[in-house]
């Protein structure tokens, strides 16, 4: 008997969502029609800015950067007014009732909307399009074309040329810093990499990844592998390298990867250098550090960590923006059904979800460059990291949606329990540093903020976007970093007065280590008893 299919998401209640947004304008006509009005009038503006001929400041928007954008008066048109329409529908949408996952639900539709009629992916309205097919005689769309249908064949559905597959390989010129798994269990292995000085800071270092990709972010080419620079630093570092999963770890929760995770391998990064780890995580990862360290306070063992960084990690999820529609009590329950029937979610559907957050860049700009363009991709180290995703069990993904996205147990104290012992963030005592970036589109860095200041920590906040800002060698100096003297309890007043540095926050943060470590050096540790070379084979895992 064949299982019904599934879908991950309720259809039933995005037609909720429009319904009350639909609804919320019907009942507040004075409303609507104060709107209206300013509409007319910005339109009234806008045409008569268009007849003159007369061109406004550029949109710092990098879909209308080619110059016929601002200096043709007819894309210019085209692009001010569709940047209007856009505005005031965004506008009008905000009037909507419901709660705040429907209103997230409903500007998430209409960004989707928005996002997929913009002039820029349409070959008439594109000026770089319309040059292309003067330039090639109509070619390009004909191999445009022939791309598509590669990619719909392919079976893993359209845009799936962001990068060069072929540039990379893992343990070559990516995933390449040397070392080896020394340990390993069934949901984790860990890496330790090899020393790069003679001598190296008593405190080893420790890595917690997110679940949904793998660790190697952290150690892309090795001209901007984080690993990299930092054995080069004098650090001794381990990493984990989380499992692949599959149906038999359907019931691996949160817990699970706390406890036979993040707990187990800082007792097997004790056991091999003698010193209490410092950890350093990024997304999720933080999330499941910030959890382990109150469960080891709860224990009575909260000295087997020395010190923790959260980078892009949320543990207050009152703020989640865009992201409360996805725990909308439809959709959760249909994704449910969706985990119950395969137990995981695939990876697949989580960079779909994740790439709908970020249209322009992940899928729109794909289909002008490779269908409309018919560019090749290009190489990119990050963005085959990000095409290289990962699974996350049914039990972790209920638990997460459930426990912290919606009830955001993790704000309570006592509020959220693992393995029959609830939990106190306030309880953690050990130095902690929290790093947020500034364009971050999956953790807001005003909700970071408010955690750290909930936590107590020490915050950074960096330049870029989630995965770029974390990515920044100093050899690049790029972005740069702000830090402030005081936390007040708005972050927008933090980031007033804070002081804005040059550069990447890397030595930043490894001067906060010293600072909050022992200061002493001791004889680079030697891999022992390594199992098989990094980056092992859980990060090769299909």
């Amino acid at each position: 008997m064949t299982a019904t299919p599934t879908l991950p998401f309720d259809p039933f209640a995005l037609a909720q969502a429009a319904g009350e947004t639909a609804l919320g304008l019907a009942s507040r006509p004075q409303d609507l029609l104060a709107v209206q009005m300013e509409a007319a009038r910005q339109w009234g503006d806008f045409w008569t800015g268009a007849l003159s001929g007369k061109a406004g400041e550029a949109p710092r928007d990098r879909r209308f950067m080619a110059a016929e954008w601002q200096d043709d008066p007819y894309y210019r048109a085209v692009r001010d007014g569709y940047l209007l329409a856009s505005k005031q529908l965004r506008e009008l949408v905000s009037l909507g009732d419901g709660d705040d996952s429907s209103k997230a639900t409903a500007r998430f539709l209409l960004d989707q909307f928005l996002n997929a009629v913009s002039p820029a992916n349409f070959a008439l309205t594109n000026p770089d399009v319309v040059k292309r097919i003067k330039e090639t005689g109509g070619a390009n769309l004909v191999q445009g074309f022939a791309n598509f249908l590669e990619d719909v064949t392919s079976g893993k559905g359209i845009v799936r040329r962001r990068t060069d597959e072929t540039a990379f390989e893992k343990g070559r010129n990516i995933a390449a810093t040397p070392g080896a798994v020394v340990f390993q269990n069934d949901l984790f292995q860990l890496i330790q990499y090899a020393p790069a000085t003679e001598t190296v800071a008593a405190e080893p270092l420790l890595y917690v990844p997110p679940l949904v990709n793998r660790y190697y972010m952290i150690d892309l080419e090795p001209r901007q592998s984080f690993v990299k620079w930092l054995v080069e630093e004098g650090r001794t570092v381990f990493v984990i390298s989380w499992v692949n999963p599959g149906p038999e770890h359907k019931d691996k929760d949160v817990a699970a990867y706390v406890t036979e995770g993040v707990v187990t391998a800082i007792g097997e990064v004790a056991k091999r250098s003698g010193q209490p780890p410092d950890l350093f995580s990024f997304c999720l990862g933080g999330t499941l550090v910030a959890i382990a360290l109150a469960w080891l306070a709860a224990e009575g063992r909260g000295d087997e960590v020395n010190s923790a960084t959260l980078i892009g990690s949320l543990v207050d999820f009152s703020d989640m923006r865009d992201w409360s529609a996805f725990v909308h009590e439809g959709h959760l329950a249909a994704l449910e059904d969706h985990l119950e029937a395969q137990g995981y979610i695939d990876s697949l559907e989580l960079q779909r979800l994740f790439a709908a957050m970020r249209a322009n860049d992940l899928i729109w700009s794909s289909v002008v460059n490779h269908y409309l363009l018919d560019k090749e991709a290009p190489p990119s180290d990050l963005l085959y990291w990000f095409e290289d995703g990962a699974r996350i069990p049914a039990a972790f993904l209920k638990s997460y949606n459930r426990d912290l996205l919606k009830d955001n147990k993790l704000a309570d104290p006592a509020g959220f329990v693992v393995n029959g012992t609830p939990i106190d963030l306030g309880a953690i005592r050990i130095p902690l540093m929290v790093i947020a970036l500034k364009d971050d589109h999956v953790s807001a860095w005003e909700a970071v903020y408010g955690g750290a200041r909930d936590l107590g920590a020490d915050f950074v906040l960096g330049g870029s976007g989630h995965n770029a800002g974390v990515i920044n060698p100093p050899s690049r100096n790029k972005h740069g970093y702000w830090t402030g003297k005081t936390m007040p309890p708005k972050a927008e007043d933090w980031l007033a007065t804070a002081t804005r540095h040059e550069g990447s926050w890397w030595p930043h943060w490894t001067r906060w280590l010293t600072a909050t470590g022992s200061g002493k050096t001791v004889e680079a540790r030697k891999i022992r008893k390594p199992i098989e070379p990094a980056p092992g084979s859980y990060a090769m895992m299909p």
